[in-house]
């Protein structure tokens, strides 16, 4: 592997997050970004291997594909027979005002830790009316549901991240030195020392209480809402629909019913997929012999449903195929080469963190970049004297921050999904908390690797 190439891999990167930014056209720039990188891949070939990456992302990656399309179905059901509505009429009663709306979103949040998919979609569905109502900006319940998602999973070891982190972690041999006696058990040593998802929460909390400042892009979304009483913007308009009549009619238990199966099976199985599947069949049988939707209008609503994902799911796919593409190219290698010679002991947590930060922010991949990395600073640590512990922790971090800030990870792209808003409104708006969280969380490593 030439790794000139991760070089051209970078700079196309960079120009897309560029490109993106200033064009909002976030689709567009991913899908001419990866053709380019094709061309240095592929040659004159290039449209065929691209068209191969896409169908091997495609294959790759069916299951997210699928949980994404029948979440988008289920949203269109528990919409169309007025199920949030009824969840919206009780709960409207406790979030009579903005702090306790974004309060009561927080709290969701976090009792929803088994997977950050199954926290975004679903709570964004609870929620999204109830913080119309209160005439709360979109972009504020997306910064919500994606400050909430990953940074919450992987703080509680009973997630689909911990699974993952803990299984990976406990290969290397300066873990098992530790003395730990299972994978679950070397996590934990490193939960105290997750820095980035605590900060972030941190952040959340004081904004959700008023003593966190609106900065920059959300302090114009606010500013619109005042001045307009819209609560998203007109490039968000796409992504909404209007609402049918009828709120004062909803039945609560049409939604909570289906949302008790979804969450309580996602909990017991560890299967989204399941789950989801298991409250598409609850819908069924509670709406069509009741009458509450035809055969033909529960068909419908799901088609609905399905077509609303699929902008999102757009971006996912060409999110995949840059991420083949630009891993073709080694552009982690080309980052972990040059970073290197700079890791010292004291330093060595921070530095990890801002590598894999950084490779999970240019590549849009959480866990492929804590797999990739891994293998190489786990025992380059152990050569420099630096604590396992706290490396096992900033590549946690590092993931946890990619999830969270890159414009198209999937995360940033279902939580701007989820609260019916424009993935890079989304994405600009939460970037100054981001950065505040970033900037601490590397403070924090500093200290714990010259204290610990």
């Amino acid at each position: 592997m030439d790794l000139n190439l991760g070089l051209v891999a970078i700079i196309i990167t960079l120009f897309i997050i560029v490109g993106a930014v200033v064009t909002r056209r976030c689709v567009e720039c991913m899908i001419a970004g990866s053709m380019v990188a094709a061309v240095f891949v592929y040659g004159t070939g290039f449209l065929t291997g691209w068209s191969e990456s896409l169908q091997n992302m495609l294959a790759d990656n069916v299951w997210v594909m699928l949980v994404c399309l029948l979440f988008g179905g289920l949203i269109g059901l528990l919409t169309d027979s007025k199920g949030s509505f009824g969840f919206s009429k009780y709960i409207s009663k406790i979030c009579n005002t903005q702090r306790k709306t974004l309060l009561t979103t927080f709290i969701m949040g976090i009792l929803i830790f088994v997977d950050d998919y199954l926290n975004v979609l679903s709570i964004g569905v609870c929620m999204k009316k109830i913080s119309d109502k209160q005439k709360l900006p979109r972009e504020t319940l997306a910064y919500l549901l994606d400050s909430t998602g990953a940074p919450v999973c992987v703080l509680l070891p009973f997630s689909t991240w911990a699974v993952f982190y803990a299984s990976l972690f406990y290969e290397q041999e300066s873990v098992k030195a530790l003395g730990v006696t299972s994978a679950l058990g070397a996590y934990i040593k490193a939960i105290p020392f997750l820095f980035y998802p605590m900060i972030t929460l941190l952040i959340v909390f004081l904004f959700v209480m008023g003593w966190m400042p609106k900065l920059g892009p959300m302090k114009k979304a606010y500013e619109r809402v005042e001045q307009t009483g819209k609560v998203y913007s007109d490039a968000s308009r796409k992504y909404n629909h209007d609402d049918p009549e009828g709120e004062e009619d909803g039945n609560i238990w049409n939604f909570l019913l289906p949302m008790g199966v979804l969450v309580g099976v996602a909990v017991a199985t560890g299967d989204i997929l399941v789950a989801v599947i298991l409250a598409l069949i609850v819908c069924f049988v509670l709406y069509v012999p009741r009458r509450i939707l035809s055969v033909e209008d529960f068909l419908s609503s799901m088609i609905r449903g399905f077509g609303d994902m699929l902008p999102t799911l757009t971006m996912l796919l060409v999110t995949f195929v840059l991420k083949d593409i630009s891993g073709q190219m080694g552009m982690t290698e080309y980052i972990i080469e040059i970073a290197e010679p700079f890791l010292f002991a004291s330093i060595f947590p921070a530095m990890v963190f801002v590598l894999g930060a950084v490779l999970a922010f240019t590549t849009g991949s959480d866990w492929g970049m804590s797999s990739i990395i891994t293998p190489i600073v786990f025992p380059l640590g152990a050569a420099l004297g630096a604590n396992p512990v706290l490396i096992m922790a900033a590549i946690i971090s590092g993931g946890t921050f990619g999830s969270h800030a890159c414009f198209y990870s999937d995360a940033t792209l279902l939580a701007s999904q989820a609260a019916g808003v424009d993935n890079m409104e989304h994405a600009l708006t939460q970037i100054p908390y981001v950065i505040i969280a970033s900037v601490l969380s590397v403070i924090c490593f500093i200290a714990a690797g010259l204290l610990v």
